[in-house]
């Protein structure tokens, strides 16, 4: 485990650095002396992720995560990176004769009735869908399902029930796309660089704005803040309306009618 995060971090911080390099390119570094540190440009990155996560969908996405529970234990507090939480889910203990219990295992049980028993008379798909019925019946009568608080200040999930025994959840959540899946994106990679350059000459602007013109051997060196702001504020609300039309590969909302 500590071995693949520490991959994930190095890939991680390869990407990022991929982006810096891009961003000093764009602004001539190499050539002339843009006069920021590698904090100027960590700081430009993290407001960039951080206005992506805000307002663009393509930022979340959805998946599963096994939850623990502790008996009679009924908060938790779930990481960071998930935004919220759709269901909760028990794991069944079915199969042929290899769970516990009068669990039953659908889907073995779909291939076993419309393939196998089947086959060649009719009853097979309806035995099944029999099969299922009785299935949610007993688990609404019996406790499979779990109402919960969700708490999205403080990522704390409330089960509004204590469960007798030690067992593993399943949450269906939404959660943030690691940073390095985000800067492997065809279309969230390149706005997240393009937003990170105009924040980095926001950054310039400001500074140079302190000096109108530097004094100097041949009459001084008039500085180009003003322009530098401009540019920057243009290119941050152009991407910023590109997250709007969904440019960046978000799916958007499809059609409302009413």
């Amino acid at each position: 485990m500590a071995e693949a995060q520490q991959t994930l971090d190095q890939t991680l911080e390869t990407k990022k650095q991929e982006a810096f390099d891009y961003v000093k390119l764009q602004l001539g570094e190499g050539i002339i002396d843009t006069e920021l540190d590698a904090s100027h440009y960590e700081a430009a990155y993290q407001r960039t992720i951080g206005t992506y996560r805000q307002r663009a969908e393509n930022a979340v996405e959805e998946s599963f995560v096994f939850l623990p529970v502790v008996s009679e234990v009924n908060e938790y507090t779930l990481p960071n990176e998930v935004t919220e939480v759709k269901d909760i889910y028990r794991q069944t203990s079915g199969g042929m004769g290899i769970g516990s219990g009068s669990d039953f295992e659908p889907f073995y049980a779909s291939y076993m009735n419309s393939y196998l028993l089947g086959s060649a008379r009719s009853g097979g798909l309806a035995t099944y869908d029999f099969l299922m019925q009785n299935r949610e019946t007993m688990g609404r009568l019996f406790g499979s399902e779990i109402l919960f608080t969700w708490r999205p200040q403080d990522h704390r999930i409330i089960l509004h029930r204590k469960l007798k025994t030690d067992e593993t959840l399943v949450l269906h959540v939404y959660n943030y796309r690691p940073d390095d899946n985000l800067l492997n994106d065809t279309y969230a990679g390149p706005w997240i660089k393009d937003y990170a350059f105009a924040h980095v000459k926001l950054m310039l602007a400001e500074a140079r704005g302190k000096f109108s013109q530097i004094a100097g051997p041949q009459g001084g060196t008039t500085m180009n803040a003003d322009t530098l702001r401009s540019d920057a504020q243009a290119e941050m609300d152009k991407l910023e309306v590109e997250l709007t039309l969904y440019n960046d590969g978000s799916a958007g909302l499809g059609f409302v009618i009413g």
